[in-house]
């Protein structure tokens, strides 16, 4: 029976604490859970305490696995440490390198309504809460066929746990990255029937690096997804 959390923010954070991944990796592979840091983890309370103080329902949008310089620093996808603390108004001692994704997701954001409103309605997730570094660089899930196939039954556990505790709609998510990503989530998706409809989204570091002078085009196409009247 699943857990019963007064607000959302204590059901995050609940969720990463007792992350506990036992899967097999290849050679060179190893797995960066950045909220076994006490800094991370400090920041990361902050975060959800202060967006995720109730229980209102949120969509869902899935990320890949976190980045070493995003979420991998701060605990929050998509979040650098410029961006916690000028956008999200929480200072932190981080090293302040900023990350290509998170960029453009608080260009995106800012074109929602700023960062109360949007953390209002979304919740930013990942097909894998956890990161993969293999030889000192990110490594995707699905970058690695004897990784994905053991690393996914965590994969779904994590999915199921997050919609049992986490007030969500079950009628539609989003999805970062209308490749890999986006097909993968669709053949689990279509075996375990977590979603009603899955909607793919450009993924925003391919934005960053391929469609640079496009941002503004990629922050609308966004919007409209999100159901943002122009």
């Amino acid at each position: 029976m699943a857990k019963s959390f007064a607000t959302q923010a204590e059901a995050i954070l609940d969720f990463y604490q007792h992350l506990r991944p036992r899967f097999a990796m290849g050679d060179g592979i190893s797995i960066m859970n950045p909220y076994k840091e006490a800094a991370t983890w400090g920041l990361t309370t902050q975060f959800y305490r202060k967006f995720y103080s109730d229980d209102r329902p949120r969509s869902f949008i899935f990320g890949i696995n976190p980045g070493r310089h995003g979420a991998g620093v701060t605990g929050v996808p998509f979040t650098d440490p410029i961006r916690l603390a000028e956008e999200c108004r929480i200072p932190n001692e981080m090293k302040r390198k900023a990350e290509l994704s998170s960029e453009f997701v608080y260009a995106m954001i800012d074109g929602y309504g700023g960062v109360d409103a949007f953390y209002g309605d979304f919740f930013f997730t990942a097909m894998s809460p956890l990161g993969f570094v293999r030889n000192g660089k990110n490594l995707n899930y699905y970058d690695d066929k004897e990784l994905l196939r053991d690393f996914e039954p965590f994969m779904l556990q994590c999915i199921r746990r997050q919609l049992e505790t986490m007030p969500t709609t079950r009628e539609r998510c989003f999805c970062l990255g209308e490749g890999e990503n986006f097909k993968y989530f669709s053949k689990i998706n279509q075996r375990h029937g977590f979603f009603k409809e899955i909607v793919p989204l450009p993924h925003p570091r391919w934005v960053m690096q391929y469609r640079r002078k496009r941002v503004g085009e990629f922050v609308e196409l966004y919007l409209q997804r999100f159901g943002v009247e122009g």
